[in-house]
């Protein structure tokens, strides 16, 4: 394709777009592992809790001086992107003035034996991702980071392309989501399969093929057919 071989990668767009910092809300094992691999990557890391900035002391000194942390609204407003990394509830609890006009990964999975039941999504009627967006409407969603376990951002990645890379999917409504994720992703040293749109997600929930998978090395061909094998099921508390 004439003019293909000029065009900078996807991580060279991102640092072009001078996306330097990230918001994350939620500061469990999930949100503190994206922390620790973005500032080891080169991002401003801004995190929050549901509780007061300074019960993340520890955190903080932990990850040195390019993280601080800060409400909920503060890392929404201070991310050139941001992630949530906290269970979706029916009644909205996040901020959606902040994130207005972000996109804003979403690492949620459904899971009823935590969350409790959700009668639209046991239905198969809409996806939490597609729920997410709803809440969110002026931003733009998309699931990212919802089947590795966290510890596994260090242990799968490969910052080498080619070398038979760990891959994660992506899904969202919103094609510059999808190419954000994706440079993300490759920072972090994975390959992507693009998965969208929200209304896909399912494909890699827990208890699908693509979830059982990940515990182990999978590979972008083995991403791939696991997420055209995936089935709709009754839900029993796996996902």
């Amino acid at each position: 394709m004439q003019g293909a071989a000029a065009r900078p990668s996807a991580p060279a767009r991102l640092r072009e777009r001078s996306m330097t910092t990230i918001g994350i809300i939620g500061a469990g094992e999930v949100g503190s592992q994206i922390a620790r691999a973005a500032i080891a990557v080169g991002y401003d890391v801004v995190i929050a809790n549901s509780r007061e900035p300074e019960t993340l002391s520890g955190l903080i000194a932990e990850l040195g001086p390019t993280a601080r942390a800060a409400t909920a609204a503060d890392a929404a407003s201070s991310g050139d992107f941001v992630i949530i990394a906290v269970p979706l509830k029916l009644i909205n609890d996040m901020p959606v003035s902040a994130l207005s006009g972000k996109i804003v990964l979403d690492t949620n999975n459904y899971m009823p034996w935590r969350d409790g039941n959700f009668p639209i999504v046991d239905s198969g009627a809409k996806t939490v991702h597609e729920l997410r967006q709803e809440q969110l409407p002026t931003s733009k969603v998309v699931k990212a980071f919802s089947h590795i376990q966290a510890p596994n951002l260090f242990v799968l990645a490969n910052p080498v392309v080619g070398r038979a890379r760990h891959a994660l999917s992506v899904s969202s409504n919103y094609p510059e989501a999808v190419e954000l994720v994706t440079g993300l992703y490759d920072q972090f040293g994975f390959d992507t399969v693009d998965n969208s749109p929200l209304s896909e997600s399912w494909r890699s929930a827990a208890g699908q093929p693509a979830w059982k998978a990940s515990f182990q090395h999978q590979q972008r061909s083995e991403l791939v057919a696991n997420l055209a094998n995936a089935e709709r099921l009754p839900r029993r508390g796996l996902e």
